[in-house]
């Protein structure tokens, strides 16, 4: 019984350490079949997203989701810890011979007790070991703490940067494309500016972030799971945008190059895809068109009045939908799973972007400071 014990105790200690290393330390993705990390956030984000139905408010519901990313952090820390003191628990009650204050029978409990004291270095000393083995094994332990705390709160630094260059560039990208981010509005703002190198350095800023985000959220996962700063903004939605543009300038725009487009969808694409199976997205054979023939002619039409043409004929289309299927599954894929709204491609009436509302502005507008209208005004007449 007490080998059988360390045995077990042997490969938790090994299981957990190998996981938080994979999860932590080694900068790839690891595709082997079990993991720890991946188990745990199968089965904590499904009921999750069972309990985000039930909220009725999209707002309190995106809050609520919001909150997933960072708690996971600390419980999947809180599963490692356990399992290592679990792990040497199992190694002290194979090692035997403790002794505890006033010469209370020594039981597993006890011994869990033990092990958590010791991994957190409390050295409370109620509770003795007597053989060697079981002094040497208490002393990997309480090292083996100290690195493993050590080595979680450098973790959380790197974690939030990348993050933080994630959100960057998606609100800088409120500006260009709206909010949410359509390729309709990226084209209509840009696509007729006098400098046309403004739409390649977006796209050449977004080439980037995509390797950027790829890089990171196979690196680290849990990002994945991370919300933007505003509900109508997420990681997803600005790369489908980005996405659904370059295929748009790809497929042909009149006085538009396409070369920078190029790269960008490559990049874009590759993103999209390596992270639907970080995440398992599921490939749904029903998923939605989400530019049906009726709306790319209104996409067409919408652009034609703001001074974007695209072109005409068969060859357009049929080079924008061979375009479009190479990313639209694994972006709804992603959406599903994660329980984000994809953005459109064009809105039917113009949206004000998330820079241009504030709290004070219907008490300023009934004022009438600096003339300000009631009434909404286009994008363009704000600069």
């Amino acid at each position: 019984m007490h080998i059988f014990a360390a045995i077990v105790g042997s490969v938790v200690i090994v299981a957990v350490l190998l996981d938080a290393f994979e999860t932590i330390v080694l900068p790839r993705r690891v595709q082997r079949h079990f993991r720890i990390t991946s188990w745990f956030y199968r089965h904590t984000w499904r009921p999750w997203r069972e309990l985000v139905r039930h909220i009725q408010s999209p707002g309190r519901r995106e809050n609520f989701l919001g909150y997933f990313g960072p708690l996971s952090i600390i419980f999947l820390l809180a599963l490692w810890a356990l399992g290592l003191i679990s792990g040497f628990a199992l190694l002290q009650y194979g090692a035997g011979e403790h002794v505890q204050l006033s010469n209370e029978r020594i039981t597993f409990g006890s011994l869990i007790y033990h092990s958590g004291e010791t991994f957190f270095t409390l050295g409370y000393g109620d509770i003795v070991p007597t053989s060697p083995l079981s002094r040497a094994l208490a002393v990997m332990e309480a090292g083996l703490g100290f690195g493993f705390l050590g080595t979680v709160i450098g973790y959380l630094p790197t974690l939030y940067a990348s993050f933080s260059r994630r959100e960057v560039q998606i609100s800088l990208l409120d500006v260009r494309a709206g909010s949410p981010p359509t390729a309709a509005e990226l084209l209509a703002r840009l696509g007729t500016a006098s400098d046309k190198r403004l739409l390649d350095q977006v796209f050449r800023d977004w080439e980037r972030l995509a390797s950027e985000v790829l890089e990171s959220h196979i690196s680290y996962p849990v990002l994945c799971y991370f919300r933007s700063q505003h509900t109508n903004q997420s990681w997803l939605g600005a790369l489908t945008a980005i996405l659904d543009t370059t295929a748009l300038v790809i497929a042909g725009v009149d006085a538009l190059p396409t070369e920078q487009a190029k790269m960008t969808f490559a990049m874009a694409r590759h993103a999209v895809v390596d992270l639907a199976q970080v995440v398992r997205a599921q490939y749904d054979r029903g998923f939605p068109d989400r530019l049906p023939s009726e709306r790319l002619t209104q996409l067409r039409e919408g652009l034609d009045a703001r001074g974007v043409r695209l072109k005409a004929g068969a060859e357009f289309t049929e080079k924008l939908t061979s375009l479009r299927d190479k990313y639209e599954a694994y972006t709804h894929g992603l959406a599903q799973t994660l329980l984000i709204t994809l953005p459109p491609w064009m809105f039917d009436e113009r949206h004000r972007d998330n820079w241009q509302a504030g709290p004070w502005d219907a008490l300023i507008q009934a004022k009438g400071l600096g003339g300000v209208s009631a009434q909404p005004r286009k994008v363009e007449d704000h600069f």
